[in-house]
C-alpha cells in the first residue's frame, strides 16, 4: 500500500488464477479447456468508515472540535503496483463554524460546525513487476516502487481552504513479521491552497496581502510511511487483533506568495507532521463468524498527533493563527483520540 491516509485498508485477499490443459491424443483428440483469464485486480478491496474524533483542531478558530468523519477507502493491486483511493466528508461541532461566522478560538458559536471534504489518491508501480525480476527483494525489503499521486480539500468555514497537492518520488516496502509490512516514501511535494487570513484586509501596515487569498507554495520534500502488522504471538483465541500506524513529514513550504505580494515573516511554514502512530484494530467480523469472514468489520481506535498543522508555525509568538494576545491558543497541535468502525463492501 502506498500513502498513508487519515483511514487505511487493512485487509487483503489475495487470487490466484490458472489454466486448464489437456493433451491430444492419436486416436480420439481431447478438446482444451478455454483458458481462464487472470483477473486485472489480484486484490480489489472497498471499504465505508464511520469514526469520531475528539479533540480535532482547526487552526485560529477552535482549540478542540469534535468530528464526525464518514470515509469511503479502495485499495487494489494489479499486475504492476498499487492503488490507494480514501475520500472523507467530515462535519465538526460549533467550535468550527461554518462561514460566514467568524470563529474565535475556544467559543462555541452560534452557526452549524463546518463541513469538510478531504480526498487522497496514490499509485506505485513496482520495479520488481515493471522489470520483472526479483533483484528488488533484498532481505526485509520486498520492493521498490516509483509512487504519485495527490490531495483536494475543501471546507465551507470562513478561512475558505481549498487545499490541492501533487507528490512524485519512491516508496521501500519492507516485510514485517505475521504478514505485516513497512512502508516509506521520500517524496517530491508541491501544494496550492486559499486562505482568507492572507488577503488584505487583514495585513497589517506595509504589507500587500495576496489579494485573492489563493498560495502558490515553494516545492518540497516530504516522507509518507505506513505500516501494518496482525497480532499474530497472541494465543489462538485472540487472533483477532492488528497494530497499523502512518506518519507524513512535510518540508517548510514558505509563505504561499507569488506576484511580488508580501505577507509578514510569521507566515512562513514550518516542517508538519500528520501523523496516526497507532491504531489498535478488532476483528470483529472473524470473531463472531469466523475466519472466512476476516476484515469484513472492524472496530478500531487510534492516536491522531499533527504538528504545525498545515505548515503554521505553533512555536512562534508572532503568528496570529497559533497565539491570542501572545498566547498559543493550541489550535496549531491536535492531539485526539480517533475510533471508528469499518465495514467491507
Amino acid at each position: 500500500m502506498s500513502c498513508a491516509s487519515i483511514t487505511l485498508a487493512t485487509g487483503l485477499i489475495l487470487a490466484t488464477a490458472s489454466t486448464a490443459f489437456a493433451a491430444d491424443t492419436t486416436i480420439l483428440p481431447i478438446k482444451s479447456k478455454p483458458a481462464i483469464d487472470a483477473p486485472f485486480f489480484f486484490v480489489n478491496d472497498n471499504r465505508l468508515t464511520y469514526a469520531y474524533q475528539f479533540t480535532a483542531t482547526a487552526p485560529g478558530a477552535a482549540d478542540k472540535t469534535g468530528k464526525h468523519v464518514l470515509a469511503v477507502t479502495h485499495f487494489d493491486v494489479w499486475a504492476y503496483g498499487t492503488n490507494f483511493v480514501n475520500l472523507e466528508l467530515l462535519k465538526s461541532d460549533s467550535r468550527d463554524p461554518a462561514s460566514p461566522c467568524l470563529p474565535t478560538v475556544g467559543v462555541p458559536n452560534a452557526c452549524a460546525g463546518a463541513t469538510e471534504f478531504y480526498g487522497l489518491f496514490r499509485s506505485t508501480f513496482g520495479w520488481n513487476q515493471i522489470f520483472d525480476t526479483k533483484a528488488f527483494a533484498i532481505g526485509p525489503l520486498s520492493n521498490i516502487s516509483f509512487e504519485i499521486g495527490g490531495d483536494i480539500e475543501t471546507e465551507n468555514q470562513f478561512l475558505a481552504p481549498s487545499k490541492r497537492d501533487v507528490v512524485a518520488g519512491l516508496q521501500f516496502a519492507f516485510d514485517l513479521p505475521y504478514k505485516g509490512y513497512v512502508n516509506v516514501a521520500p517524496l517530491y511535494y508541491q501544494e496550492w491552497n486559499h486562505t482568507s487570513f492572507l488577503t488584505p484586509g487583514f495585513m497589517p501596515a506595509g504589507f500587500t496581502g495576496i489579494p485573492d487569498g489563493n498560495t502558490r507554495f515553494h516545492p518540497t520534500w516530504a516522507v509518507e510511511l505506513n505500516y501494518y502488522m496482525d497480532l499474530g504471538f497472541l494465543p489462538e483465541t485472540l487472533r483477532y487483533f492488528a497494530l497499523s500506524g502512518r506518519a507524513g513529514f512535510y518540508g517548510p513550504k514558505g509563505d504561499g506568495t507569488r506576484n511580488g505580494f508580501t505577507v509578514p515573516a510569521t507566515n512562513s511554514t514550518r516542517t508538519e507532521i500528520n501523523s496516526e502512530p497507532v491504531r489498535l484494530t478488532f476483528d470483529a467480523s472473524k470473531a463472531a463468524w469466523g475466519s472466512k469472514y476476516t476484515h469484513f468489520v472492524d472496530i478500531w481506535v487510534a492516536y491522531r498527533y499533527w504538528q504545525n498543522k498545515f505548515g503554521l508555525d505553533d512555536g512562534n509568538p508572532a503568528n496570529g493563527v497559533c497565539f491570542s494576545n501572545g498566547v498559543n491558543n493550541k489550535s496549531c497541535t491536535e492531539r485526539s483520540l480517533y475510533s471508528g468502525v469499518s465495514v467491507k463492501f
